[in-house]
């Protein structure tokens, strides 16, 4: 009764927790603009692809960590669970319910992210410099700053040039890397419901929906 307690509570409370969503000015009605935004699932796990050089005007320390680089992949999880070597039972539990905080994960890379990730699913969404400033604004927010406002660097990252940083909030059963990327989604504008988008397919599905014809992996 206790635990089930603590999970009525825990979900009550989700859309509060943090990395928290930017509430957008607008509404992105339709899948066109000149900015390209890709959404990536890894099959269990989603995140954003964008274009480095925007995102380092915004943290110019990523420039220092990847230069001459064309894109950024981002995702947010687990601090323990994404970091580890090796994915245990006690590792997967601790994340659902007992998360010690949160991690940020950045790839860079210069192919299109398509052919980066051609064993992934990626989803391209043509949208609008508002809607896309406001997407980079909350990775932005989703990394946590020291004393002197630079984010953290923890472990190199689990494949290609990659690396972890500290990330704000916790991971737990309703606060998931699928959750983050849809807060993302929501931050641009997207008539998405985070709360409701917990696993890769609900916010995959979402994409596609908004852009049914965008699927640039369906080719390969």
């Amino acid at each position: 009764m206790k635990y089930l307690l603590t999970l009525i509570v825990i979900f009550l409370t989700a859309c509060h927790t943090s990395p928290t969503p930017i509430k957008p000015h607008f509404k992105v009605r339709s899948c066109t603009g000149d900015i390209d935004l890709y959404v990536i699932s890894h099959g269990w796990h989603t995140g954003f692809a964008v274009r480095a050089a925007d995102l380092n005007a915004l943290i110019p320390e990523l420039a220092l960590r990847f230069p001459h680089k064309q894109f950024y992949e981002i995702g947010w999880g687990d601090a323990g669970f994404y970091q580890a070597n090796q994915i245990t039972t006690g590792l997967t539990l601790r994340a659902m319910f007992w998360s010690s905080g949160s991690v940020v994960h950045i790839v860079s890379f210069n192919e299109n992210p398509n052919i980066y990730f051609e064993q992934s699913t990626v989803q391209l969404i043509k949208t609008n410099p508002d809607a896309y400033n406001s997407l980079l604004q909350f990775i932005k927010t989703s990394l946590k700053t020291d004393n002197t406002q630079r984010i953290i660097k923890e472990n190199k990252g689990i494949y290609g040039d990659s690396q972890f940083y500290t990330g704000i909030g916790n991971y737990h059963l309703f606060n998931t890397c699928n959750k983050w990327t849809a807060k993302g989604l929501y931050s641009a504008g997207l008539d998405i419901n985070p709360l409701l988008k917990l696993t890769s397919s609900s916010v995959m599905t979402a994409v596609t929906n908004f852009c049914p014809t965008n699927d640039i992996s369906s080719s390969k």
